[in-house]
């Protein structure tokens, strides 16, 4: 099978196409043809290998020290069961499902073999492959932190960065919640977030969203990028902060895809899609991801 190999730690040239051995499903797996994922800011890190000095030792000990463990990168896809293990009852051959693989990465590949009892769920009949691939990693670590911040019904709640990934996400399942949501992004994705269903959005470029007077029961910075002191300031009494740069890693659990399944089908979360590339051309991909200014996500077409 076709799969991208990552050959070492560096810049997207280190990504090369190859042919290696299909996968065999265990007795409790099964083997997914992967017709969709994705590349996100976190592959790319994983890639150039961009660590803060204090945690290089424990993640080169967690990922691999010259190069990744598992050198099939990316963790999220979608694709078709095309066999059962014996032990397997939950899937079955020809089953559409949406996944993610998380720390052990595998989905720029074909072929995937993946546990039963993986972060794993079913395809709504309105969602395509490429559109599930898209939704799962923003939407499993948007569930994560906006439950850290522990989300009420009626809160006011703000999304730094509500263009990206994870921020696209955030601002439809804040509304799920039943929050008011301001979105906060660039002029350029002020329309796009909006029909998200963001009540207000703010041009981070021209006003500082912690200055204009309104205070957040809840600030997601789901980029990484704001000021901390600055939405501090911004917070009503007891309110509470959170962003996915230095709270740790979000955990990915099979109620949160199913809950994102349900979601899918009713129309209240949709993905975003901004660029579509073919598996060959996974190296533009993470270039295009590493400038920082994806709308959403970017898909990997792969079968």
């Amino acid at each position: 099978m076709k799969a991208i190999i990552c050959t070492k730690y560096g810049s997207p040239d280190v990504l090369e196409l190859r042919e290696v051995v299909k996968p065999i499903p265990k007795d409790h797996e099964v083997l997914i043809n992967v017709h969709a994922t994705t590349v996100t800011s976190g592959d790319c890190r994983v890639r150039g290998f961009r660590s803060p000095l204090l945690f290089w030792i424990p993640m080169r000990i967690v990922l691999g020290f010259t190069k990744p463990r598992n050198p099939i990168l990316g963790v999220e896809l979608a694709g078709e069961v095309v066999t059962v293990g014996s032990r397997v009852t939950r899937f079955k051959k020809g089953d559409r499902i949406f996944a993610m693989t998380g720390m052990h990465f595998g989905a720029y590949a074909e072929y995937i073999c993946l546990s039963e009892d993986a972060v794993m769920a079913h395809i709504p009949d309105n969602t395509t492959y490429a559109e599930a691939s898209a939704v799962s990693f923003g939407g499993t670590t948007s569930l994560h932190f906006l439950r850290k911040g522990q989300i009420r019904s009626g809160q006011k709640v703000a999304v730094y960065g509500a263009s990206g990934s994870v921020g696209t996400s955030a601002v439809q399942l804040a509304k799920h919640f039943g929050a008011e949501v301001t979105g906060i992004c660039s002029a350029d994705n002020i329309e796009l977030v909006k029909s998200l269903g963001a009540d207000k959005v703010i041009d981070y470029t021209k006003r500082n969203f912690a200055e204009l007077g309104e205070t957040y029961d809840l600030i997601f910075d789901a980029v990484g990028k704001s000021s901390k002191a600055d939405c501090l300031k911004a917070l009503t009494p007891g309110g509470k902060f959170v962003t996915v740069e230095g709270q740790g890693v979000a955990k990915e659990k099979v109620e949160d895809m199913l809950l994102i399944k349900k979601l899918l089908e009713t129309g209240q979360l949709k993905s975003v899609i901004d660029r579509r590339y073919p598996l060959e051309n996974i190296r533009e991909a993470h270039r295009y991801v590493e400038q920082g200014h994806k709308k959403g996500n970017v898909v990997i077409t792969v079968s």
